[in-house]
């Protein structure tokens, strides 16, 4: 093949001129990023190999440490949080927890032994009130900067992003009180947590606000699937007709229990889920949820790290998303008489 023939192909995968795309492999300047960018791509598209100078290199290794894989949302941030890292240059170290392996301060030990320039943390002990905060602190002593995802930790000033809980909850009970249900009911996980702080705080304001109930019925169990299931059983007992739940995986959870009684989704129970994972629009009933808007906090928090990576002055505040309800088949009008 001939180097004319490859400049020709090139220029007409990336809609320029064969000049352009001259300059581009030369390393010349005066070409716009977003044309460079469509030439590179090409070369991609077309097979060829890059040129060693413009091949990209890694600004640097992120550490990335998120729960069990479990819950349908924690892949979600892995995917989406490794996207925007790849976009900015690192190469993302993936370390994922699960019930006696792995932990927390284990994985930080062994990024910071393979110099990781920040470390990402999602939905880990920064969110439980009861944990210590001593490996935070030596990060912080060692310059290795790093952010909160889904929890904060006011002993920890970190750049933090979460899910507005509060107004989750403000959404959810406005829906169900539209539907004329009366009687509702949150079930969430362990009160240690800052998520469940959040969503109790803020349902039992909204359901004083909208429905003038003093002490809504809050059942804390676990954001696990059997949970869910346990803390309905205990909110249809209480005469719940609407339920809230901590996490899909508790609705989802509550949904079975609702049915093991004989009754139905929504026709007798209406059930609200909070994340919106894959595939719940193919749930029987398709799964109402409250969506974490994953993409949104993802970019977020990588490109404070980045900042705070290049030494650049970062806010040490905690930076709240707006939830969208999404209303599916799991929600319906409250029963006659209830």
């Amino acid at each position: 093949m001939t180097s004319r023939t490859r400049l020709t192909d090139i220029a007409e995968q990336a809609g320029v001129s064969t000049a352009t795309v001259s300059r581009v492999l030369n390393g010349k300047q005066g070409v716009a990023e977003e044309t460079r960018r469509a030439v590179l791509s090409a070369l991609d598209v077309l097979g060829y190999e890059r040129p060693e100078k413009l091949r990209s290199r890694s600004a640097g290794l992120i550490g990335l440490i998120v729960p069990e894989l479990t819950n349908p949302v924690f892949p979600a941030f892995a995917q989406a949080i490794e996207t925007h890292l790849a976009e900015a240059g690192f190469t993302p170290l993936l370390c994922t927890q699960a019930p006696g392996g792995v932990t927390e301060d284990q994985y930080v030990e062994i990024l910071v032994e393979h110099s990781v320039e920040g470390i990402i943390f999602v939905a880990g002990l920064h969110a439980d009130a009861e944990a210590d905060t001593t490996r935070y602190h030596q990060l912080i002593a060692n310059g290795v900067p790093f952010v909160f995802i889904n929890g904060t930790n006011p002993a920890v000033q970190v750049p933090s992003f979460a899910i507005d809980e509060v107004r989750a909850m403000e959404i959810a009970v406005r829906h169900l009180s539209a539907l004329g249900h009366t009687r509702i009911g949150l079930a969430t996980g362990q009160r240690r947590y800052s998520a469940t702080r959040g969503k109790t705080r803020g349902f039992q304001d909204a359901m004083q606000r909208h429905l003038g109930t003093e002490d809504a019925p809050v059942i804390s169990t676990f954001f696990g699937f059997e949970g869910g299931a346990a803390a309905a059983g205990m909110l249809l007992d209480a005469g719940c007709t609407g339920i809230v739940c901590g996490s899909d995986l508790m609705a989802l959870g509550a949904i079975q229990h609702v049915r093991s009684r004989g009754l139905k989704v929504p026709a007798d129970v209406s059930v609200i889920g909070f994340d919106d994972g894959p595939l719940l629009s193919h749930t029987s009933p398709a799964l109402t949820t409250l969506r974490q808007p994953v993409d949104a906090i993802s970019r977020s928090a990588v490109a404070t790290l980045v900042d705070l990576v290049s030494g650049s002055p970062t806010p040490r505040s905690e930076i709240l998303f707006a939830p969208e309800l999404i209303v599916r088949g799991s929600t319906g009008a409250a029963p006659r008489g209830a």
